[in-house]
């Protein structure tokens, strides 16, 4: 067995109405002053519960002006409001991005290290401020992982950060606060934690360890994420999303995802679209592409996708494949580069970019060369 390291909040709290537990939680640990990082919609929505904070005497100081996916200028604002406010512990409130805003301002509040040192690796020396992740979507997994994402602007390409000082010290998962999220949301967050647990699954790095969260993330994402984006006020679903993204979290730090995500990123970089979109319309492509190398994992994907056995590994993980299409086709998920508005003479540029994706292209099944990135584009186009 080769070693791993799992990393995990030093403690999580999951499950139904647990927000309500937050400001005993925040006792225990002595804090206070409340630095909140959200979106303008998730703040909003979640009114209530700052003035519930505020009524138990906590001061809440709150940006709320992650309306995209983060770039380094807006980070800079927020680590700027940050300081200023000088807070006890920084919280990320709402999906992927303020989240990866919050857990990259707790890491350098004190400016030992400007945020451009730290983009890659291991690079992150300590974090500088208490940390706790409070999903409202469940798909990216930041809650609970050592990474962060930032898109650098003159690069037009997204980078990550990944540091175990990155890892929470609080996570708060209560699938009630995904309630209020519109099915289009719901529909392309839940696809991304389902990419983020079948591309640790099928991943030179795979471990035992993680393929148990993997498979059940796989499990709960796949039986239910149809119903949740159909019918957002069913509990049973939303929390089974919920948990399956948690378990795509854990699988983040110790395996990490590989060649959708790679090619996701100047998706998002250049053209804004959507992560969770961008990983759907290029997932069945890069599987079919890294098929040959493990055909025995992707038929367990398959077998835990609800897809029953075929005659051979091939043709079980065929099934497979075709169920993923049509869940994302049941989702109301876009299935061509070319419908998010992606022209066909920027594949080229498109795939040399992504080839810079280094650290998750090495943990894919199959080697990828800027050839290959190519055709997987024009086969998504």
């Amino acid at each position: 067995m080769n070693p791993v390291i799992l990393q995990q909040p030093k403690r999580l709290l999951l499950g139904s109405g647990c927000i309500q537990q937050s400001p005993a939680e925040f006792q225990l640990s002595g804090w206070k002053r409340l630095f909140v990082v959200s979106s303008p919609q998730v703040a909003a929505a979640q009114d209530g519960l700052f003035k519930s904070w505020r009524s138990t005497g906590l001061h809440v100081d709150l940006f709320e002006g992650i309306d995209r996916e983060p770039e380094v200028a807006l980070f800079n604002q927020v680590l700027t409001a940050a300081r200023d406010a000088r807070p006890d512990v920084i919280i990320g409130l709402g999906g992927g991005s303020p989240i990866d805003v919050a857990k990259l301002v707790a890491a350098i509040l004190d400016g030992a290290q400007s945020i451009r040192e730290i983009f890659g690796i291991g690079l992150l020396k300590r974090r500088a401020a208490p940390l706790v992740c409070i999903p409202t979507t469940a798909g990216t997994g930041a809650d609970v992982s050592p990474n962060a994402i930032l898109l650098v602007e003159e690069e037009r390409l997204k980078k990550g950060i990944v540091s175990p000082h990155l890892v929470a010290d609080l996570a708060i998962c209560d699938p009630d606060l995904t309630m209020s999220m519109p099915p289009a949301v719901t529909a392309a967050t839940g696809i991304d934690a389902l990419v983020h647990c079948m591309e640790a699954y099928a991943n030179k790095f795979a471990h035992p360890a993680v393929d148990v969260y993997a498979l059940e993330g796989i499990r709960r994402i796949g039986r239910s994420i149809e119903t949740a984006v159909r019918n957002g006020s069913d509990r049973n679903a939303r929390a089974d999303v919920m948990l399956g993204a948690l378990y795509g979290g854990l699988c983040l730090g110790p395996v990490n995802t590989a060649a959708v995500h790679a090619l996701s990123y100047p998706l998002g970089g250049e053209y804004r679209i959507a992560h969770g979109v961008a990983n759907s319309l290029l997932i069945p492509h890069v599987f079919r592409f890294n098929l040959p190398a493990m055909p025995e994992r992707y038929a367990e994907i398959a077998f835990a996708l609800g897809c029953s056995a075929h005659a051979s590994p091939d043709e079980t993980a065929e099934a497979g494949l075709q169920r993923l299409v049509a869940m994302s086709l049941a989702c109301g998920i876009p299935q061509r580069l070319r419908d998010v508005g992606i022209p066909e003479t920027d594949l080229p540029r498109l795939a040399q970019e992504a080839m810079k994706v280094t650290r998750l292209l090495k943990n894919n099944p199959r080697e990828l060369t800027p050839a290959d990135a190519e055709q997987i584009y024009r086969a998504a186009y």
